[in-house]
């Protein structure tokens, strides 16, 4: 039998996941890996925590989902690396904070219509347990991706997690690093026939009776009851002729200013509203006094954390002051937090700002996790596409993630990078027939782009599965191999929300 004080020891030193507090800058906590029984008090602790482990079968009172847009699990693994070797360790031995979730899963991410899917239909999948077309949101896949029509017929509308738990008297947020009408966010509250449509200048001229997202967001029967509000997208609030607190002209061509009807219509309903529009405002808001918040904080997306200034709020910050506000409802609450930008990274193969958004993406889910009792709070993690990144080269141990594979060249003689795309806009055309030297690039240059095998303007997604990760009640429904819609259904289950089975109906 192993000692319960090697298995304390294995504990503590197998707590070094992803936080500025639980890795401590300028010591190396590297394991004895050479010694066999390094690795088999590992296993044996992992068994013990896998067989001692009681199943939480409590009600959820609240559900936090966290989404890391684009967060593939190449991802996950080159994160734990990057952000290892910032504190003196390899990083591979590593776990991010939701890592070390009790339960984990894996979900399937295509459309119906796609193999690979865009953040418009696999939102819908997992936010309201319906799959649904590429580039469509809240629509079943009845509806094509542009039919201004049937939208407006309302046949197809399809509503999920933030309904059913505003329905269930739940206090509802989202928060998000991307515009709060990107589709991701959109998803949780809107039905648009193209994920294009954030504002009424989106609209093109056959489809000007087809209400924009931002307009849902605001006017809505699901988007309008939304208590907490948090991300960028600020232009597609108000009129073109009105600029904003940054000189920035308003993007909407209907004259409407949606941030004081938000207002307006808040007061109306008996609610404390309250706009805010940068991190001191966020920061020094007093949650008794208030209970709806909408904070846009960037005219278009927020900045990456690498270029983010003092009046730029974290994902943890806003994360944590969701939680305070949304945390004094008695029947509980439901928040969605996106971790946007790790997709857009991708997108233009900035492989370092991608994998510095996951960090912060994994700090903002350890931080709510110091805020609430996961006995009643049930927490799932997980991302609604892969992308294209690979991770390659057989590097030494301690290698930099983010630089040259040193093990070998290519069998043109010429270096390669540990981290490429299968596409994107890192392409580097041949010249006399050779292949791109890296050697030449500047790999610190946090805009570099990661080289790629085929030139496209914007790198794309990827079809593979993605990690599903849970903690709390019901956590272990999340265990295998599903579909994707699976998600809400789950969730719901746990927390006796929506009209499907839950456990109060058992």
């Amino acid at each position: 039998m192993l000692p319960r004080i090697l298995l304390v020891v294995f504990l503590l030193v197998n707590l070094f996941y992803v936080s500025g507090r639980s890795i401590h800058k300028g010591t190396n906590h590297q394991f004895d890996e050479k010694n066999k029984d390094h690795w088999s008090v590992q296993a044996q602790w992992m068994l013990h925590s896998k067989v001692t482990a009681m199943l939480n079968v409590r009600r959820a009172k609240n559900v936090i989902l966290f989404l890391g847009d684009g967060m593939s699990i190449t991802t996950l693994a080159a994160t734990r690396v990057y952000l290892g070797q910032q504190y003196g360790h390899f990083g591979e031995e590593l776990k991010l904070s939701f890592e070390v979730f009790p339960f984990t899963g894996l979900a399937k991410t295509y459309c119906v219509d796609h193999n690979v899917a865009d953040s418009a239909c696999s939102g819908t999948a997992y936010l309201t347990g319906v799959k649904a077309n590429s580039g469509t949101v809240g629509l079943s896949a009845g509806v094509k991706r542009g039919d201004c029509k049937a939208q407006k017929e309302g046949l197809y509308s399809v509503t999920g997690l933030m309904d059913w738990a505003q329905t269930a008297g739940k206090k509802t947020g989202v928060v998000t690093t991307t515009r709060v009408t990107h589709a991701t966010p959109a998803a949780s509250y809107a039905h648009s026939a193209d994920r294009r449509w954030e504002a009424d200048t989106d609209l093109p001229p056959l489809s000007t009776l087809c209400e924009d997202i931002a307009m849902q967001l605001v006017r809505g029967e699901v988007g309008s009851k939304i208590d907490i509000v948090l991300g960028g997208g600020r232009r597609n609030f108000f009129p073109n002729y009105k600029t904003d607190v940054e000189g920035i002209q308003g993007y909407r061509s209907d004259g409407v200013d949606l941030i004081d009807e938000w207002i307006n219509n808040k007061e109306k309903t008996g609610h404390k509203p309250v706009y805010i529009h940068d991190r001191q405002q966020l920061m020094n808001i007093d949650v008794k006094k208030y209970d709806s918040m909408l904070g846009l904080f960037s005219p278009d997306h927020m900045p990456y954390h690498l270029e983010a200034e003092e009046d730029d709020p974290s994902l943890s910050e806003m994360t944590q002051k969701a939680i305070q506000m949304l945390s004094r409802s008695e029947n509980g609450f439901f928040l969605f937090v996106e971790g946007g930008r790790i997709d857009t990274a991708h997108h233009e193969t900035k492989a370092r700002k991608a994998l510095d958004e996951t960090v912060e993406f994994a700090k903002a889910v350890e931080a709510a996790l110091r805020m609430v009792d996961t006995e009643e709070t049930l927490v799932v993690v997980t991302s609604d596409h892969s992308h294209t990144m690979t991770y390659s080269g057989y590097s030494k141990r301690g290698s930099d993630i983010l630089g040259l594979s040193n093990k070998m060249n290519a069998s043109d003689h010429l270096p390669f990078t540990t981290l490429s795309y299968a596409n994107g806009p890192g392409y580097k055309a041949e010249i006399n027939n050779m292949r791109h030297n890296p050697i030449l690039d500047d790999l610190n240059n946090v805009d570099y782009t990661y080289p790629s095998l085929v030139p496209t303007v914007r790198e794309t997604h990827g079809g593979e599965d993605v990690a599903v990760f849970a903690k709390g009640p019901w956590s272990h429904l999340f265990t295998g191999n599903y579909e994707q819609n699976y998600l809400p259904h789950a969730i719901a289950y746990a927390a006796c929300i929506g009209p499907g089975l839950t456990s109060c109906k058992l």
